[in-house]
């Protein structure tokens, strides 16, 4: 098991590095804010969420209380938390060409994440999934404490990140499975409409064996980075897939780089990012870890096609327009709220543990 942490790490040599050419003036790099920008937008959108859960959960116990609690409208976004729903709405959605009607919001946001990975690397899971920002902030604190993280051997690391792509699979290949018709069958059942609820519950009433599952996790996220984004998200996966795709490369100057593999070290992904001339792998989340890190200029930049630099406010806004920019458009032409009569709510909400996944 090797160490990832800890400032005397010497630098990893590999064949893959570009024979040296004639070096640049060097140039320090300065004012680098990549990383503040980053723990910005990723606070300010798990605040987002705590204040969706919290919104939700009084709407719920409006509902469960028979109205005998304080009334707060259903919050839409809380649908960002039903990854399933909103694949299983795409693929209808590609099928028809209609609209959802019922959990629209889990579509939109599904849609508007995709893009922004494709666009932006895999940067949802690091600037914005509040999951990915309580891994960080988890390894963060082991590395504070024991002084350094680990990484398992490369064999059972490779076999491990393969779990979030069987799980996707498996969830994708169900979803192919079902017809535009099963699908909006499905969502208009008493365990569709309620999905939220159902997913909330889960959390509120966590059975031991669940609370057992979640306090491992939480554990080997202490000593192994990003443990569960590594091996075992399967939204993870679907968007690093995605930002295969995308325009925008780490990419390294070979010719100004000092092989100092500071970029290699900070990496959360455990890329050897010191002996790649572009970073490619689907593990990018686009953090800009390494870039931050680098002390020359020029060195290691997020670059466009024709190696245009992108710099990290070009894309915290690009992410943030995209984000507010799509979930405002929906709300504007109808397709973010589920729209269902209070009967209906207070029918089945009380009565939530009684229904079963179909």
């Amino acid at each position: 098991m090797a160490v990832v942490a800890g400032p005397d790490l010497g630098r990893r040599e590999g064949p893959a590095a570009a024979p040296k050419r004639a070096a640049r003036p060097i140039e320090r790099r300065r004012d680098d804010r990549s990383q503040l920008l980053r723990r910005t937008m990723q606070l300010a959108f798990a605040a987002l969420n705590v204040w969706i859960g919290v919104e939700f959960y009084l709407f719920v116990r409006y509902w469960e209380t028979g109205g005998a609690t304080i009334f707060v409208p259903r919050p839409a976004g809380v649908e960002g938390w039903l990854p399933i729903a909103g694949l299983m709405n795409l693929k209808a959605f590609l099928e028809t060409g209609r609209m959802p009607v019922i959990h629209p919001a889990a579509m939109v946001l599904l849609a508007t994440f995709l893009l922004v990975s494709w666009l932006f690397r895999k940067s949802f899971c690091s600037w914005l999934c509040p999951i990915g920002t309580l891994s960080e902030y988890l390894w963060r604190a082991g590395r504070r404490m024991f002084g350094r993280t680990w990484a398992l051997p490369r064999w059972l690391d490779l076999i491990l990140r393969s779990l979030k792509y069987i799980l996707l699979a498996l969830f994708v290949y169900a979803i192919a499975g079902m017809s535009a018709a099963a699908i909006h069958a499905f969502m208009a059942g008493p365990y569709g409409l309620i999905a939220d609820v159902k997913m909330l519950n889960f959390f509120r009433h966590l059975s031991l064996t669940a609370a057992i599952v979640i306090g491992v996790l939480a554990v080997l996220s202490l000593f192994f980075q990003n443990f569960w984004c590594r091996y075992l998200c399967p939204y993870g996966a679907l968007v690093g897939l995605a930002s295969l795709f995308s325009p925008l490369r780490i990419r390294r100057d070979p010719q100004t780089c000092i092989d100092c593999a500071k970029c290699a070290k900070a990496c959360p992904a455990l890329l050897p990012v010191d002996r790649l001339l572009q970073v490619r792998s689907a593990e990018c989340t686009g953090c800009l870890e390494c870039v931050a890190v680098c002390p020359v200029k020029g060195a290691l930049d997020l670059t466009a096609p024709g190696r245009r630099r992108v710099p990290a406010w070009a894309m915290a806004a690009g992410i943030a327009l995209l984000f507010l920019g799509i979930t405002g458009w929906a709300q504007l032409a109808g397709h973010w709220r589920t729209e269902l009569p209070a009967r209906v709510y207070l029918e089945l909400i009380p009565r939530a543990h009684e229904f079963r996944h179909p």
